[in-house]
């Protein structure tokens, strides 16, 4: 699957073809130095100049989910997105979606209310907090429902998938999913979790098996940029796995991702062009 459509506020937004969602940092210690920006100017320089480079959606952090990462009270967390969320707006307008990575359902309801978010991307899936399905179902937003085990502290001692780990991703992904339709969310963006409580091993298994997720019949977001799946397997920096994301985004929408989650939204547009060119239908599904 790869066109599909949001519901944005009451406006139906249409994408033909895998779409770019371009990551903004508003944090000290995201693992990919340079994705951080600190100041409204910076924040809204760093938002115009991705959309100009080919990002569909501009995807905002307040929090960092690497392994180890500080916690972040929630008021730190509300703090940074209302300086954050206002600066993009006016650099790329209202017709850009914004979207706001966040689990917690407080911050996300404050970020579509008070700050013009049109997105929740939750990287625990609902798991790190109990009000988040029923917030967005309020709300009226499209979800991003990402696979994640435990939190980001103990996520990577939870690796055990009894030897086949895309069917137990799956099975994991479908209760909440079956919860969110029940509450009436109708746009759920499906995120198998890549480097969240997987191994190195399992990333590629997942990526091997990506059409699998095709059986919710949701858009698939892909978010392996400058992961250490790509920097562990190559011995490389993130500062140095550009090149093996855009191959990486590549398969990924060969084997029916929607949404490509990058740091660097020029070369994953110009990867979507390139296989469009190569393959008119695959783009057009």
């Amino acid at each position: 699957m790869h066109s599909f459509s949001l519901d944005l506020g009451g406006r139906a937004v249409v994408y033909d073809r895998p779409a770019v969602m371009g990551i903004i940092n508003v944090t000290p210690d995201s693992f990919y130095g340079s994705s951080r920006v600190q100041t409204a100017d910076a924040i809204a320089e760093r938002a115009a100049a991705m959309v100009r480079s080919g990002a569909d959606i501009i995807d905002v952090g307040a929090y960092s989910s690497r392994p180890g990462a500080d916690d972040v009270p929630e008021a730190e967390e509300c703090a940074r997105f209302a300086l954050a969320l206002p600066a993009i707006r006016r650099a790329v307008g209202s017709e850009v979606p914004v979207s706001v990575d966040t689990f917690r359902s407080g911050v996300a309801r404050r970020c579509v209310l008070e700050w013009g978010a049109d997105i929740v991307n939750d990287i625990s899936g609902g798991l790190l907090d109990p009000d988040m399905f029923r917030t967005v179902a309020e709300l009226r937003c499209p979800y991003v429902l990402m696979h994640m085990r435990g939190t980001p502290a103990t996520m990577q001692s939870m690796t055990d998938y009894g030897g086949d780990v895309t069917s137990e991703v799956i099975s994991e992904l479908s209760r909440p999913l079956w919860t969110l339709a029940e509450l009436g969310v109708a746009d759920v963006i499906i995120d198998p979790g890549f480097g969240f409580a997987k191994t190195l091993e399992q990333n590629y298994e997942l990526l091997r098996n990506l059409r699998a997720f095709g059986i919710f019949d949701r858009p698939i977001l892909v978010g392996v940029s400058r992961k250490s799946m790509i920097t562990r397997l190559l011995g490389i920096s993130a500062d140095e796995a550009l090149t093996a994301t855009a191959v990486i985004g590549a398969l990924a929408i060969e084997r029916g991702a929607s949404i490509l989650r990058v740091h660097d939204p020029a070369e994953a547009a110009q990867t979507i062009s390139i296989l469009k060119a190569l393959d008119p239908c695959l783009i057009s599904e």
